[in-house]
């Protein structure tokens, strides 16, 4: 006997195709909130550096490379034109002040000075001539001084002696008159005649001081003709390097030409270029430092070249202290110019993520550090070795610096 089957509902005849179909609805689902959502990334903790926010001490300063120069440089000039008879020293060669470098020759000079030598000869016989004869003079006016102040005090003492007679009544009255009258004539011309005569022996003096100052002026004249004979010499100004001698043996020089150059090898410097950003910045006086083989040497700003040059200008620094051994010119060193003292500020260390974000954001870390996202933040100042925060992160939060070449735009890295 047949048995009838009842009709199973349909969701039970297809709930193969609705749990697929639901299977594949959840699919596109998941997959539009994962679209919907922020983009993620699943990275190596390995692969990245990460960086805790810091409050520390922020030293503002700049990180160049600098050339190690003399501290001077002489440029050697001739003070006498010639030609060039010797070259003594060698272009390298280390100098002491003083030391000869070339020779000049200039006969025309030589016959100068032996013209000039003999014509002060004439002069200084007839000098000593005119002083003779000066002296003569001023033994004559003494002598006729002399006289005259004689003749006065005979005058006095013998008028003195006709007033007695007059008072014994030996003299008349109108004797005694006459004898005043030629007492007081005398008196005067007497008077007249030492005054002349004084007056002839003050220009007597003043005569023979010009007459000096005259010949020591022509013996000075001569002195420094003979001074420039020692100018055909050329010496080294001060100790140091002869970098190069720019003249040949028998070359025509003319006077304040300038011929070699002189290193002063004593002390050193370090000149570098600075970019024109920081030209209100550095000044005379800055402190720098250089490391080498791990060991700091200071130095110290002493010449900033205020001109602008392709958006650069020029500083050079003096060693304050003691210098590497091995300094030698042309070497090169990085040097930190300090732009301030330093200062407390919220820091992180330096990383490729400011070429990648243009400093606009940077990964932050979890409390579990299993995943970072994107945060904004604003930066301050900066120096080679970190950034100062001014918004957008606190001390003691963790972000990522490295690595983000390699994240495309990911908002979030899972670690």
């Amino acid at each position: 006997m047949d048995i009838k089957l009842e009709k199973k509902p349909w969701y039970i005849r297809y709930r193969y195709y609705l749990a697929g179909g639901t299977a594949l609805l959840a699919g596109i689902v998941y997959v539009m909130i994962l679209a919907a959502g922020p983009r993620r990334l699943r990275i190596d903790l390995d692969v990245v550096q990460v960086a805790e926010v810091r409050h520390a001490d922020f030293m503002e300063y700049v990180d160049v490379e600098g050339v190690v120069q003399p501290i001077l440089t002489l440029i050697v000039n001739t003070r006498e034109a010639g030609n060039v008879e010797r070259i003594v020293a060698e272009e390298g060669s280390l100098m002491k002040k003083g030391d000869t470098i070339l020779t000049l020759a200039n006969p025309n000079l030589m016959r100068e000075i032996e013209d000039q030598r003999d014509e002060w000869e004439k002069q200084r016989i007839s000098y000593q001539e005119k002083e003779i004869e000066m002296e003569q003079k001023s033994l004559t006016l003494k002598q006729q001084t002399l006289e005259a102040a004689y003749e006065l005090d005979k005058i006095r003492k013998s008028f003195a002696l006709e007033e007695e007679e007059y008072k014994m009544g030996i003299r008349s009255k109108a004797q005694l008159e006459v004898s005043a009258d030629e007492y007081k004539y005398k008196t005067e011309s007497t008077r007249l005649k030492m005054q002349s005569l004084r007056s002839d022996s003050a220009m007597t003096v003043i005569r023979k001081e010009l007459l000096r100052n005259d010949r020591d002026r022509e013996r000075k004249k001569l002195e420094r003709s003979l001074r420039r004979v020692e100018d055909l010499v050329v010496r080294a100004p001060l100790d140091g390097q002869l970098s190069f001698v720019k003249v040949t043996p028998g070359q025509q020089v003319a006077a304040g030409e300038n011929i070699a150059e002189v290193k002063v090898m004593s002390q050193f410097k370090i000149h570098t270029s600075l970019s024109e950003y920081y030209i209100d910045r550095v000044t005379t006086g800055l402190p720098a430092a250089i490391t080498y083989q791990g060991k700091r040497f200071s130095l110290r700003v002493t010449k900033v070249v205020p001109e602008v040059k392709d958006r650069a200008f020029e500083v050079d620094l003096v060693f304050t202290g003691d210098m590497p051994e091995n300094v030698r010119l042309g070497k090169s060193f990085r040097v930190q110019i300090e732009l301030g003292q330093p200062e407390q500020a919220v820091v992180i260390p330096r990383g490729n993520f400011y070429q990648q974000t243009g400093g606009q954001w940077i990964y932050k870390l979890n409390k579990d550090k299993t995943r970072a996202v994107r945060v904004p933040l604003v930066i301050g100042r900066q120096n080679p070795q970190q950034y100062e925060i001014t918004e957008g992160l606190q001390p003691g939060d963790w972000v990522i610096t490295t690595g983000y070449d390699t994240f495309g735009d990911a908002e979030e890295l899972v670690l």
